[in-house]
């Protein structure tokens, strides 16, 4: 009975280990450049479905926190608050053009 309950717990220890192995914790600085998650953005033209997941290129004014980024908005954006949690920010790769 007890090495049934064992190994049950190996093999689910051991799925969680292969599940979080893409997982990792987000790290930003002050001055690099990311994009913002258009989830919560309700205003922007068009059918949801239609809409760009993301948008902009931000640079990230400071850090709250370990999970909340302060970004400088454009023109475009200026009446957004500037405050965004890291889940709806992701790094600003440039293309090599």
């Amino acid at each position: 009975m007890w090495k049934k309950a064992f190994d049950a717990a190996a093999t689910c220890i051991a799925e969680a280990r292969e599940y979080n192995k893409q997982r990792y914790d987000k790290t930003h600085k002050e001055g690099d450049q990311v994009l913002l998650s258009t989830l919560n953005f309700n205003n922007l033209q068009g059918p949801m479905k239609m809409r760009y997941t993301f948008v902009g290129q931000f640079t990230i004014i400071r850090l709250i926190g370990k999970n909340v980024v302060e970004v400088q908005l454009t023109e475009e954006f200026s009446r957004k608050h500037p405050v965004f949690p890291v889940s709806l920010v992701k790094p600003y790769h440039q293309t090599g053009e």
